[in-house]
Order: structure tokens, then C-alpha cells, then sequence
């Protein structure tokens, strides 16, 4: 992608048509280029256009013809890639605005899969029918194989002779090669495995149906508590769209790889076929392939985390959020996004039908119901004789855990009786390895991260110390580096690995491991553990939020929250929201099947309304509460919210830009710029960091009002200037 091949036929360069080009580089606007007379161009081309002293890439995104005298340069050349589909285009262009991106930043990372050269034709070799042959035995072997087309390779190792054979085969004629077909995408059939669905199942499936009939924009909330079926539900839309119209695509979005594990099987049960996976796993070489069959629409089932929104689709026809809560939605590296949000507006755009399913909906999903502005479609009962468990709250005060473990008494004794009762216990800390901090016993010294605020995580397993920010690891070293006192560093609080440590300690004849991303990194290992906990090779699993949702373990019947205050601690906005979110789906793991469940939440503060809400299983009175403090604020979702970070080595010039920043907001009514303020991490990666943070009524531009207040003062190279729409992380 990053120079002309030489291949590649230069145009003349008179021409009188005109065509306006996104070139992939962080610049505002589309630039203008002569199209040569006799060059066949299209809106979604990918083209090479000269730029300064340089040809760079870019996308066709506007053909007009003009008469006005302008010294303009010629395309170039045009690249040999699948044209981008036009609605996908526009929507990319969109939300390049919406998110406060150079066009031509946006459309690269759309565009990255094309970075990976497209697959080679692959040759096979088929027999020829020649009379008088008089082959030796290796070459008779090879012939008799022959028969279907197969490679060189694989004829030479089912023949048991060296690839020369059959080279000197083809040299005679005897072979003939023949181009073979390339690898393509199953067709999925929407009639392979219909369910049977119960009445309130089948209920839900015919509001959803009526609302596809409207064949507009139509945005569902599919809202079910755990265990309710609502995949089941929601696959049935998606069998809908694709019997309908057999060049429709369906994209099913998924919050992360360990979900994708879970409703995969799922997916192929019903279809019959593997959907279409992208995710951060799949291999460059993959990813070519899954783009390029997205842009000829030979791709139609999709199932993906929040970058598949963004393939090439050609006649994209329903969105499918599972879990559409979660906050792996939210993009925060690089052009920063919530998928959720952009999802509705694609559905917007074109036309068609999106289905948001969560057993606990977004705060602002949920004001959308219940406003009118989507269908609200509800499952309040688990699927079959399942109940929603029983929960309750341990108060730590009163039942403080013995000096060194973190499980209280109550905790134990119910763990214990569940395991005399051959049943399985799900112990939950979102908190990865062994413990969140080190410090030194002698000097008070704290572990973090070089050049970065973010404390170091011991993680006992591999004896590092890990950065979960930043990725930077070292050996656990034996002296403080700050006073040098030997075996002074210990850890302090709790994580995955310290509670395995007390399991085996106070249950050693249980089989436990640990669920989180440094145990199972991957689709493989993932669906490994899952499986070893269907067939009951473990008792305890010990796990972060990469077990709370998405998983039927059907003898699982406790779950214990070792710490339900962790996501209550610091300023963010959203913290009570993700709290009870999170943990309403960890104690949905217990009690799925027949037998009854039970979940335990340990807490210092019992009294909390998140607490409260969870203990008496009252979602409405949680969500009502939390609505009326976001509404006094004029928070989402009653106001919008943007951010600005500014980065920089030098501390000094940092301060002064945001300063004259700050002097430079325009008096807008409706609108409030807080700061600036130092980011509660002011430091990562050697850069100084500070924070503005912008609220508006929802009636106000605030895309607009942040573009002209930014473009007002230029930031010094040094600078670095990041914008957030709708943030999620206040760090």
C-alpha cells in the first residue's frame, strides 16, 4: 500500500473529467485530480495519486466534470483492489467527521487488511489421456492419484515421491496444470437447524419480525435477563434477513474472543456453516481474504468485535449488538469510537434493522426505550426451569476475612457445601494477576511502570512485574530500586492468582484454575478451559470478566464475588453503571440449569444503591436512581460529553499550550469546558498529560463546537492533541 507497483499502466495526462481523492494521510479535507480521458474511474477506486514529490494512496470518494481552468495533477494510476461499496464509503467518511478524524486517517485503518498482498492463484495437476504411456512405477503412482486436480505437493506425498516427478510428468504432458479454485465463504442457510422456542421466545420473535417487516430503520432493544435466550431469539432475525434476500449481509457483533468462542458453535449449529470471524486473532493473510470476500458480498455472515463494522460491506441489511452494554465497544487507542453508537447510525443511514440484546442495557440504550425511540422487545424469565439465583451480601466489616486471605467465613462455608454437593463454584476478582500494587515495607516506595504513573502488577505465576497499561514487564527484582533494602517489596491486595493460592490452601482436594486473558489468550485456549468446566475436570474456577457473560456452565450453581466495591472505587462517570452491569452478569452464571444458584458479594459498603440493587434483583429501581443523579448533571444520556488530551515530553510547553487553549474557548451557551486539569495518569510513556472535558445539552453541535474551538490555536508540533466523543475512560 505504500508505493506503486511497477506494474501498473501511468496515465496520460490531459483530461477534463474530475475526481476528488481521500489520500491516506492526516489531511482535513479530499483533494482534486484530473482524470485522463481514456481512465475508467469509480467512486470507491483506490487510486495513486502525486502528492508533493510522492505518489501516495488514496480513495475515490467524488467524480465531476468542470470547466473551470485550475492547474490540477492527474490520477496516477488506479490499484487493482475491490472498490469499496458506496454505503460504506459514505458511512466511513461519516464517522471520520462524527469523531473528529482527518478523513484520510479514518479510511486507513478501514483500509489496513489491504495491506497484505491478495493470495496467490494455486495450480493442481490433473492426468491427461495420451496413448503408449510407458511410465516408471513413481510416475505410474502419481498418474493413478491423478485423477481429481491436486498439487504438486500433494501428489507428491500421496504417491510417497519428490515433487521432481511431478515436474517431469507435466514436461512430457502427461499432467496438465490447471488453475485451482480458490478457498471461498460457505453459504449460511437459514433453514439448516430452526429452534424451538418457548412462548415468551417466540413472543419476542414476533416483535422483532414485525419490526423487520417495516423494512426501514428500525432500532430494537432485545432486553432479557440472563439465561433467557436471547440468542436464540435474535438468530432468528438473523435467519430472517438472510432468507429474504440471498445477497443480504448480516454482522453479529461480539465484545470480545472469549464471547466469540461461546456463541460460535452456536452460530454453526444454526447455519450450518462457520460464520466469518474478525477479531484481533485472525492473521493478516485471513484478514485479506475476509475483506475482500466483505467487498464482493460473497461474505454474508459476519461475527466480529467492533472493527468488523467497518469492512467493505456491499448490502448490509442487520446489525446484531450482542451484549451491547459492554464496554469493549469502546474504541480508546488511536481514532477513538464507541461501535455501539456508530452501529445504530449505519443502520440509521441505510435503512435497515439493528438489535441491541443485553440482560442489562446501557443507561443510554435503555432512555431510548423508554422514550419511544426503540422498539423494546423484553424476556423476563429464564429459558426452560432455570431461576435467577439467590443473592446476597456479605458485609466485610462484620465479617472481616482472617489476617492474610480475602474469602470471609460466610464465603467458605457456602463454597465448601457446594463442593460436598459435587457442584461448581465461580470465585470473581476483575482484577488479573497476583496483586495490583508492590511497594517497599522499608522506604514506602510503589512499583510503577518507567516513565508512566501506572503501578506495576505482580503476577506470581512468571515472577514479573507487568504494566497492564503500557505492556512493560521486568523480573520482580530482590532490592527496593529506590532505597536497596533487600526482600523488602511485597504485595499488596488481591488478584486471580492470590485467590488460586488461598483456594488450594483452603480447598486442596479441589480442582481450580484461573479465566482471564493471561490464561487463555486466545480462541483455542479459550474453548479448551470452557470445555474442561462443561465436563466438570474443575471445581473452582477462579475468573475475571472474561467468564461473566455469554457462558451456560450448568453445574455452576455459586458464584462469589470477592470484591463487588472494586468498580465502585475513582471519578468515573460511568462507575456505578458498569458495576451493576458487570456484576448482575457474573451472578447470572449461577443456577442456568435445573438446580437452583446462589451468589455471594462480598462489600464494605452494603449500603450502596448498586448493592442494594443487586441484592434485592430490582434493575428498575437501579437504573431509576442512576438516571435521575446523570439527569441533575445533564450527563449522558440527557447531555453529550467530548474530551480533549493534550500529550507532551516537555511538562513546560504542555502547560503553556493549555492554558492558551483554555483562553480560547468560545462562550457558547449550552455548552461547558471543564479544565484544563492534569489526567489522573499524567504521565505514560514518558508524556505529560492534561485533560478538558467538554458537556453539552444534547440540541448542541458539539462536534462542531470542538472542531472550530481546536482549529482557533494551532498546538506546537510537540503536542500531541486527542479528541474523544462520548468518552468511557476518564484516565
Amino acid at each position: 500500500m505504500d508505493s506503486p507497483p511497477d506494474s501498473l499502466i501511468e496515465a496520460p495526462a490531459v483530461a477534463t473529467r474530475r475526481a476528488k481523492v481521500v489520500v491516506l494521510a492526516p489531511m482535513d479535507t479530499a483533494l482534486d485530480y484530473l482524470i485522463p480521458d481514456d481512465f475508467d474511474l469509480s467512486v470507491g477506486d483506490h487510486v495513486w495519486v502525486p502528492l508533493g514529490h510522492a505518489k501516495v494512496r488514496g480513495v475515490v470518494v467524488e467524480l465531476y466534470d468542470s470547466a473551470e481552468a485550475a492547474k490540477l495533477k492527474p490520477v496516477a494510476a488506479r490499484i487493482d483492489d475491490p472498490r469499496v461499496p458506496e454505503a460504506s464509503l459514505r458511512f466511513w467518511l461519516w464517522a471520520a467527521a462524527w469523531t473528529l478524524t482527518a478523513p484520510g486517517t479514518f479510511l486507513k485503518g478501514c483500509l489496513q487488511a489491504l495491506k497484505t498482498p491478495k493470495a496467490q492463484a494455486r495450480h493442481g495437476y490433473v492426468r491427461r489421456e495420451v496413448e503408449a504411456l510407458k511410465p516408471t512405477a513413481k510416475q505410474a503412482r502419481v498418474l493413478e492419484l491423478a485423477v481429481l486436480p491436486l498439487t504438486a505437493a500433494e501428489l507428491a506425498q500421496a504417491a510417497g515421491v519428490t515433487p521432481g516427478v511431478v515436474q517431469t510428468l507435466e514436461k512430457k504432458g502427461w499432467l496438465e496444470k490447471v488453475e485451482l479454485s480458490r478457498e471461498g465463504f460457505a453459504a449460511p442457510d437459514p433453514d439448516h437447524k430452526t429452534p424451538s422456542l418457548n412462548a415468551d421466545q417466540g413472543a419476542a420473535d414476533r416483535l422483532l419480525q414485525n419490526e423487520w417487516e417495516r423494512q426501514g430503520f428500525a432500532p430494537v432493544l432485545l432486553d432479557g435477563v440472563t439465561g433467557s435466550g436471547k440468542t436464540e431469539v435474535y438468530l432468528e432475525s438473523v435467519a430472517r434477513a438472510l432468507r429474504d434476500d440471498p445477497t443480504a449481509q448480516v454482522l453479529v457483533l461480539l465484545p470480545e474472543i472469549a464471547l466469540t468462542t461461546a456463541v460460535m458453535g452456536r452460530l454453526q449449529s444454526r447455519f450450518g456453516v462457520p460464520p466469518v470471524q474478525w477479531h484481533s486473532a485472525v492473521s493478516a493473510s485471513q484478514r485479506r481474504r475476509i475483506w475482500d470476500g466483505v467487498a464482493s458480498g460473497e461474505a454474508r455472515l459476519i461475527v466480529g468485535a467492533r472493527s468488523a463494522l467497518f469492512l467493505p460491506y456491499t448490502n448490509l441489511k442487520l446489525i446484531v449488538i450482542d451484549e451491547e452494554h459492554d464496554g469493549s465497544y469502546k474504541q480508546e487507542e488511536g481514532v477513538r469510537y464507541q461501535a455501539r453508537d456508530l452501529a445504530v447510525m449505519r443502520a440509521h443511514r441505510d435503512g435497515f434493522m439493528v438489535v441491541l440484546a443485553s440482560a442489562t442495557p446501557s443507561l443510554e440504550t435503555l432512555t431510548n426505550a423508554q422514550k419511544g425511540r426503540y422498539q423494546w422487545v423484553r424476556l423476563e424469565s429464564r429459558h426452560g426451569t432455570a431461576q435467577l439465583p439467590d443473592i446476597a451480601l456479605i458485609d466485610m466489616k462484620t465479617h472481616p476475612p482472617e489476617k492474610g486471605f480475602w474469602l470471609s467465613d460466610p464465603l467458605v462455608g457456602e463454597i465448601l457445601a457446594t463442593l460436598q454437593r459435587r457442584e461448581q463454584v465461580l470465585l470473581f476478582l476483575n482484577r488479573r494477576g497476583y496483586a495490583p500494587l508492590v511497594l517497599c515495607r522499608a522506604c514506602g516506595e510503589r512499583m510503577t511502570s518507567p516513565k508512566t504513573d501506572s503501578w506495576l502488577v505482580e503476577h506470581k505465576s512468571t515472577g514479573r512485574l507487568v504494566c497492564h497499561l503500557t505492556g512493560f514487564s521486568m523480573k520482580k527484582p530482590d532490592r527496593c530500586p529506590h532505597c536497596g533494602a533487600l526482600e523488602s517489596l511485597t504485595a499488596i491486595g488481591p488478584g486471580v492468582e492470590r485467590i488460586l493460592e488461598e483456594v488450594h490452601e483452603r480447598f486442596p482436594q479441589a480442582r481450580a484454575e484461573i479465566f482471564s486473558s493471561d490464561t487463555t489468550p486466545d480462541a483455542d485456549s479459550s474453548a479448551a478451559l470452557i470445555k474442561r468446566v462443561e465436563n466438570h475436570e474443575i471445581d473452582i474456577l477462579i475468573a475475571t470478566q472474561a467468564a461473566a457473560k455469554g457462558h451456560n456452565f450448568l453445574n455452576l450453581t455459586l458464584v462469589g464475588i470477592v470484591d463487588a466495591d472494586l468498580g465502585l472505587k475513582g471519578g468515573d462517570l460511568r462507575a456505578a453503571e458498569r458495576t451493576f452491569q458487570l456484576l448482575a452478569q457474573a451472578t447470572g452464571r449461577a443456577g442456568r440449569a435445573t438446580k437452583p444458584g446462589r451468589a455471594l458479594l462480598q462489600t464494605y459498603t452494603p449500603e450502596h444503591p448498586v448493592m442494594q440493587a443487586l441484592q434485592a434483583q430490582d434493575r428498575e429501581a437501579f437504573y431509576a436512581y442512576e438516571q435521575m443523579s446523570r439527569d441533575i448533571a445533564r450527563f449522558p444520556p440527557f447531555g453529550r460529553l467530548g474530551a480533549v488530551i493534550l500529550s507532551a515530553k516537555d511538562n513546560g510547553l504542555l502547560n503553556r499550550y493549555a492554558r492558551e487553549l483554555a483562553l480560547a474557548i468560545p462562550n457558547t451557551e449550552g455548552i461547558d469546558v471543564y479544565g484544563p486539569a492534569d489526567a489522573p495518569l499524567s504521565l505514560v510513556r514518558g508524556m505529560w498529560r492534561k485533560r478538558f472535558l467538554v458537556r453539552a445539552d444534547r440540541n448542541r453541535d458539539l462536534q462542531g463546537f470542538m472542531n472550530a474551538w481546536l482549529k482557533s490555536l494551532k498546538a506546537p508540533n510537540a503536542v500531541r492533541v486527542v479528541t474523544d466523543i462520548e468518552p468511557y475512560s476518564f484516565l
